[in-house]
């Protein structure tokens, strides 16, 4: 979210150091955390009554956590503060690394930005993985379809170019045209800003990354027709209690996300739980990608922060003739 941040997305959160649980019982999880304040809290209204929930907000506290949940913590959801500790300490230990201005003389140095140019977690996230359902942590089985399609996309998405490739072959994702809305919010080494804004019977939701907003109508009317199709689908809310959910279908066959692509739906849950604090929760399903449905989660941190513009063009055109140009003298 920080301006020097946005040009740059070479570097991960370093490694973490994790504490051994397999010999804990599951009782010794950390719990889902609640405090006293939270349960005094009251959730703020807007001046024509829905909940409010506007405001900066950043995921970066999950950089580093991974979609999956690894196998050493089975069906165990939550760190237990013995790892909560270990995680925060090399938080600590990075920011200090962070704040060194000048390499020790005879260091190995790189020609590339350095580490601390991608956006940090700043605490310790308490879930073992983003994904809560299936109840293992681990993204659902791919169909015989998925797989072929998600093979596919990562050879494009790599930045490979055989000599027979044109402009069409490459995604969207290399050509800066979206990240789409699941792709937006799930913590990346940087961008990871959503700022939310609201008035009668709308709700407008910002993404930092490539600079996208979708304006979703919460008076109940009726998705697009299926033949209409978008990058980042069609999107209606409603409100559940204090919680907005939102509902997006008519993906587009060129959008993407793990593989999935016009087969998809999406249903998101916003709900303010803190001064500063929303827990988001996305499920997506596809059956012609996945063999059920699953679902990640995470809180959203509010930030007195900025959002700059996302400087990523539009068709991408100078990386994107440079690996065309290189295709084209690749040695068969």
């Amino acid at each position: 979210m920080k301006p020097r941040f946005l040009m740059t997305a070479l570097t991960t959160v370093g490694a973490i150091v994790l504490l051994s649980v397999m010999a804990l019982p599951v009782a010794a999880q950390a719990p889902k955390p609640t405090t006293a304040a939270t349960k005094a809290w009251t959730a703020p209204k807007t001046s024509w009554g829905d909940p409010d929930l506007q405001g900066i907000y950043t995921s970066d506290d999950y950089i580093g956590l991974g979609m999956n949940r690894a196998q050493q913590y089975g069906t165990r959801q939550y760190f237990t503060e013995e790892e909560i500790a270990a995680r925060e300490k090399t938080i600590q230990t990075t920011a200090e690394r962070d704040a060194v201005e000048f390499a020790t003389p005879g260091a190995n140095v790189g020609q590339g930005p350095p580490n601390h140019w991608g956006e940090r977690a700043r605490r310790s996230p308490r879930q073992t993985s983003l994904i809560i359902e299936p109840e293992n942590g681990q993204t659902p089985a791919l169909t015989d379809e998925g797989r072929a399609r998600q093979a596919m996309y990562t050879r494009q998405g790599a930045g490979t170019a055989l000599p027979e490739d044109s402009w069409e072959g490459y995604t969207y994702y290399i050509r800066c045209i979206t990240r789409g809305i699941a792709g937006s919010v799930i913590p990346v080494i940087y961008g990871n800003g959503t700022e939310i804004v609201q008035g009668p019977g709308y709700v407008a939701i910002l993404q930092e990354m490539v600079h996208e907003a979708r304006i979703i109508p919460l008076d109940g009317r009726s998705h697009l027709r299926s033949t209409m199709r978008q990058w980042s689908g069609d999107s209606r809310g409603r409100w559940d209690g204090n919680t907005l959910v939102v509902e997006t279908t008519n993906f587009s066959e060129k959008s993407y996300f793990m593989g999935a692509t016009d087969h998809l739906t999406v249903v998101e849950r916003f709900t303010r739980v803190g001064p500063d604090t929303i827990e988001y929760e996305i499920t997506l399903s596809d059956p012609t990608t996945w063999t059920k449905p699953w679902t990640a989660m995470m809180p959203l941190r509010q930030r007195q922060e900025t959002l700059y513009e996302f400087a990523c063009h539009e068709g991408n055109f100078h990386i994107m003739s440079g690996m065309l140009v290189g295709a084209q003298k690749q040695v068969p």
